[in-house]
């Protein structure tokens, strides 16, 4: 009877705990989802404000749901082991960007722009992600969704503005963003006319690992 009841009080335990972890992840991304859409809107006079809040939870919603999909655990860069012992099948970075992207390409959006966005590339350090910039906006001056980074919480920031990011790290904040864009996939998340099939090549040694 004891260990009944020892059971039924840790059950609960855990429902309660898992209740409150949720709320707080869900309050996290309304803050969020409002804060990027914000941001988005901010990029030109001539962004729909309700194409950006549009983009927003899109990405954020995605995101979350990459996470479960994908089985994370512990954090992304043991899902990049995982992946690469043959345990996991998606959760590098290069597939929360394929997934984010075509999700955010359903859309059509018409005042915001998609671009591939990667750092460090061709290196164990690599990442990839989305960019959004308006329209005739430079790369540079666009903003990162990057679902790999935090395990499914949605990262973002501006290019230029991403201090994990940089050149010549070693020697503290340079301030030199080490992204650039990967014409070849931004073109594919541009296509609207045809929703084929992309998936982004596959490395022995799986990007972002940093």
């Amino acid at each position: 009877m004891k260990g009944m009841c020892v059971r039924v009080i840790r059950n609960l335990v855990f429902v309660v705990a898992f209740v409150v972890c949720t709320r707080a992840a869900c309050a996290s991304d309304a803050y969020s989802i409002k804060s990027l859409s914000k941001a988005l809107a901010a990029l030109a006079s001539d962004v729909d404000p309700t194409e950006a809040e549009l983009a927003s939870e899109t990405a954020h919603t995605t995101a979350r749901s990459l996470k479960i999909k994908y089985h994370v655990v512990l954090n992304p860069e043991f899902q990049c082991f995982l992946i690469n012992v043959g345990l996991r099948k998606r959760g590098w970075c290069g597939h929360w960007t394929r997934d984010i992207g075509e999700r955010l390409k359903e859309l059509k959006l018409k005042t915001l722009v998609l671009h591939w966005g990667v750092a460090y590339d061709g290196t164990s350090s690599e990442n990839n992600c989305v960019v959004v910039t308006a329209r005739n906006q430079p790369f540079q001056d666009g903003i990162i969704l990057d679902g790999w980074r935090r395990g499914g919480r949605l990262f973002w920031c501006a290019v230029k503005k991403d201090d994990e990011y940089e050149l010549e790290q070693h020697y503290g904040h340079s301030g030199i963003t080490a992204w650039k864009e990967k014409m070849v996939y931004t073109a594919w998340l541009q296509d609207y006319r045809h929703a084929y099939e992309f998936e982004p090549p596959a490395r022995k040694v799986q990007p972002g690992l940093r």
